[in-house]
């Protein structure tokens, strides 16, 4: 059996890595363990990630299935207006409040049953109210259970299921469309309530299937439980980890937070817009309704690689800023193509690369965030300020593919390239800032006598990312 290479916990070893990874103390050495890492971490994989992945599949595939729905006919018979319709659309992205699962599964079950536009906007706002949380809850989560370049894998992999949300979410709308008429019932409206029933579902048997932390884990043994802790406890960043009002504050007054919110932004808003209107796009191409959910799976199946690749390459690299780079410029030669043509194959080919460069940008640009704050107090309330800045994004989104201009929606694809090139050049500015910050802080480091010692760090820990021995992913 492969084993884990053997180290010793204890408080004063050197600290190592492109962060500085010290070992708190603990009261198990390690040296001995039985223990089979990756066979573990795979353990934990396949216990945790899968379900998550299903629940945000499920999140995704309830805030976008309007759009699937109004393709047969939410808008004609609730006799929306465009205006109405976007207004519904942008409700969701701006509520920040979370809930439980189960509710916003009742929520959708109640869509189904909406008769005006009064009622669809209610339902939207308490979609919203009920889903917000989900997002930056389970990227922190998984933060309980990974290292700091495990995480962007996992957050990569559970976010794929946006992208399988989309790509199932269009096939599934086209066969419950073929309920048209049960039980007095329009099409549109069995895709919501089917929908809500099957998160309800899910959400119930959710109180079984996951697990708060390593060490409440029922499928962890004893000896398990303690290699998780311990490394996990190899992640210190010698920051504090104590609750102070203090870290609150220098969350919201570090412009670097403000920064990576902003990217977010610029990465979650063509998101969105291709979530919502992907249907739409499709259909612009010369198919029926029907035809158009189908077509529009490829490019979903495209995104669902690349955000998993780019995952997996950052993680790999131990680098966030290069990977942000390329797959927004992809990003951005999609949305060219959309904007430069009306030829309908090049136009598909947009959609492809936009849909394969966007989403992969998701959980880069989180992951990034989070790591370049020290402490885990700091770290959970610029991971909250980064998913609601980018989330605001949702409500501009909802407004720039008004159906007046159809087919080319010059503006539309227009702001997302835009969107998408604001997010090229400012993870281009922030790679070169940190790595020009880290130079300074080796410096700094290089003039000293002696290393960081235990006490020297105790004392400083609660000046978080400012320390010396805390070095910024770049």
């Amino acid at each position: 059996m492969e084993k884990h290479e053997a180290f010793h916990v204890d408080e004063k070893v050197t600290p190592v890595g492109e962060h500085v990874e010290y070992v708190v103390s603990s009261s198990a050495s390690l040296e001995a363990s039985s223990i089979n890492e990756k066979a573990l971490i795979r353990k934990t994989d396949y216990r945790l990630v899968p379900w998550l992945a299903l629940l945000y599949l499920l999140s995704f595939l309830d805030r976008s299935n309007i759009g699937n729905a109004n393709l047969f006919g939410l808008s004609k018979h609730l006799k929306l207006t465009q205006n109405e319709y976007s207004t519904c659309l942008a409700v969701l992205p701006s509520m920040h409040l979370s809930t439980i699962m189960i509710a916003w599964g009742v929520v959708m079950i109640g869509m189904g049953f909406v008769k005006n536009f009064e009622g669809l906007l209610v339902a939207r706002i308490f979609l919203g109210i009920t889903e917000a949380g989900l997002f930056p809850g389970v990227s922190f989560y998984l933060t309980q259970w990974y290292r700091r370049y495990e995480i962007n894998f996992r957050i990569a992999l559970f976010f794929s299921a946006a992208t399988a949300a989309g790509a199932f979410g269009g096939l599934l709308a086209r066969l419950i469309n073929e309920m048209d008429g049960v039980n007095g019932f329009h099409g549109w409206q069995w895709i919501f309530i089917l929908e809500g029933i099957m998160t309800v579902v899910v959400a119930c048997a959710s109180f079984w299937m996951l697990h708060d932390y390593p060490d409440t884990a029922k499928f962890l043994n004893a000896e398990e439980k303690e290699f998780m802790r311990a490394r996990l406890a190899l992640d210190n960043d010698g920051c504090s980890q104590a609750f102070k009002y203090k870290f609150v504050k220098d969350a919201f007054l570090d412009w670097k937070v403000w920064v990576f919110a902003c990217i977010f932004q610029g990465a979650l808003m063509p998101v969105y817009c291709f979530s919502l209107f992907a249907p739409t796009l499709t259909a612009n191409l010369g198919y029926t309704a029907a035809k158009a959910q189908l077509m529009s799976t490829p490019p979903y199946v495209l995104a669902a690689i690349t955000t998993v690749a780019a995952g997996y390459m950052s993680d790999r690299l131990q680098k966030r800023g290069i990977v942000a780079m390329i797959f927004a410029t992809i990003g951005a030669i999609g949305f060219a193509l959309l904007l430069a043509t009306k030829i309908p194959g090049v136009n598909y080919v947009g959609m492809h690369l936009a849909a394969a460069g966007v989403y992969p940008l998701i959980p880069v640009v989180v992951s990034w965030g989070s790591n370049n704050c020290g402490g885990s107090l700091k770290k959970g309330v610029a991971t909250a300020i980064i998913v609601s800045v980018g989330n605001a994004g949702g409500v501009i989104s909802s407004f720039i593919y008004p159906a007046i201009e159809k087919p080319r929606y010059f503006k539309g694809h227009g702001i997302n390239m835009a969107y998408c090139i604001f997010t090229l050049v400012a993870s281009g500015f922030m790679t070169w800032y940190l790595n020009n910050e880290n130079k300074k802080k080796d410096a700094r480091n290089a003039a000293r006598t002696h290393p960081w010692t235990a006490e020297e760090k105790l004392e400083h820990e609660d000046r978080g990312d400012d320390v010396d021995w805390f070095r910024y992913v770049i």
